[in-house]
């Protein structure tokens, strides 16, 4: 059974999200070696703390909590929770960035990738929950080809560049410190480019200024303190656990505004308490976030609804496409049994029947959409006696068409 437990910018204020945000390696570390859950996938970004499990627990907040080393009762308090297909429509519409703070957000999709290869890495991803992030990411594709959601190019970034917009009247006169050099600092790169910044230094905790200034035509930064000094602009957006930016740092400097899209938080929040230096945070941005155009986001909702019901659809017919695979496979191997054939005749036989099983597969998932998976179950019965209930219990229902 596919579970989700959500904790979101929806559900909990920031410094809960901050909380949760360093224990996401934790938490798929320990339910990946839990004999009671099968799966397990976690999605941690600046504004969502989310765990898909598959998995038979009815309730999965007492051993989430313990493996990310937080308080159960809290935990409960702010999540949300959805099982089977709720949690495929909720996924759909997180990567689809219909969740997020700025809806329809850039960056979403590719963080639901990399927690899916985050999963495949550590052994935590089930055919189960790769075959529903592989839709997911499916889906979010179609979002963005049928619906202006895409259009408008959104992120985070560009959200605090246009509030910091009333503040600089001239974006090529600036000096622009970028304290971090992952995914998140390419899109802010890009985006101050595209109002015009061009002295753009960029400073790493771990050491990785001089090779991602190289990559994007950067300066690399020498002393921190130096370079805040210097600044116009400081944009963080580091996942270094604890402050990188501290008051101190700050003090001396000239009027200054800084953007911290770290979670955890990059910045220490008393660097307001210096004088001239004003601070951008990601709770600070979201009561800004713009209303979704209804028209695009009630779309992207229809293609998400319909994507989610077929993959429950497909998730309920796969005991009955397994088992008529198998059924075939093993006709065809008693058959070569019988008579041996050639290495060559009998690969030839199994693309055969890997053809041959294509169509009634598709066309079983698609009865199921429509409401008709007995009709099927009835179909097996009838023509190859197949009964269900003696079918696979776990198999990969898109093998047949290996």
């Amino acid at each position: 059974m596919l579970l989700c437990v959500s904790v979101s910018h929806r559900n909990a204020e920031f410094e809960y999200l901050e909380q949760l945000a360093g224990s996401a390696s934790a938490a798929l570390s320990g339910l990946g070696g839990r004999s009671d859950v099968d799966g397990a996938i976690v999605l941690s970004t600046c504004n969502r703390f989310e765990v898909y499990l598959d998995s038979e627990l009815r309730d999965a907040i007492p051993i989430i909590a313990e493996t990310a080393g937080v308080d159960a009762r809290a935990l409960r308090e702010h999540a949300s929770v959805f099982h089977g297909e709720d949690a495929a429509r909720h996924l759909f519409s997180v990567a689809s960035g219909l969740e997020s703070v700025v809806v329809g957000e850039e960056e979403i999709s590719g963080q639901v990738g990399r927690a899916l290869s985050a999963a495949r890495s550590s052994g935590a991803a089930s055919s189960s929950l790769e075959r529903l992030f592989q839709a997911a990411a499916k889906t979010s594709r179609g979002v963005k080809t049928r619906t202006e959601l895409s259009t408008a190019g959104r992120s985070l970034v560009r959200l605090a560049l246009d509030l910091a917009a009333s503040r600089f009247a001239d974006w090529s006169d600036l000096t622009v410190l970028l304290v971090g050099t992952g995914r998140y600092a390419a899109t802010t790169v890009a985006a101050l480019r595209e109002r015009g910044a061009s002295r753009i230094v960029v400073f790493s905790v771990t050491g990785r200024e001089t090779s991602f200034a190289v990559s994007h035509g950067l300066r690399a930064a020498g002393d921190l303190r130096t370079e805040l000094a210097a600044a116009d602009l400081v944009v963080t957006c580091t996942s270094h656990e604890g402050y990188v930016v501290a008051a101190e740092d700050l003090e001396g400097t000239h009027r200054t505004l800084v953007i911290d899209l770290g979670l955890p938080r990059n910045v220490d929040p008393n660097v307001t308490t210096v004088d001239g230096v004003d601070l951008l945070d990601l709770e600070t941005i979201s009561l800004h976030a713009p209303l979704a155009e209804l028209s695009s986001t009630q779309d992207a909702r229809e293609i998400v609804g319909s994507a989610a019901s077929a993959f429950a659809a497909g998730a309920a017919i796969a005991p009955a496409v397994v088992a008529l695979r198998e059924h075939v496979l093993a006709v065809l191997a008693a058959e070569l049994e019988r008579r041996p054939a050639s290495s060559e005749t009998e690969a030839a036989l199994r693309h055969f029947a890997g053809v041959l099983l294509h169509g009634p597969s598709v066309r079983a998932r698609e009865l199921a959409v429509e409401g008709r998976s007995d009709d099927v179950a009835l179909a097996l019965d009838a023509l190859f006696d197949i009964r269900l209930e003696d079918a696979p219990a776990e198999a990969d229902p898109q093998a047949e068409c290996a």
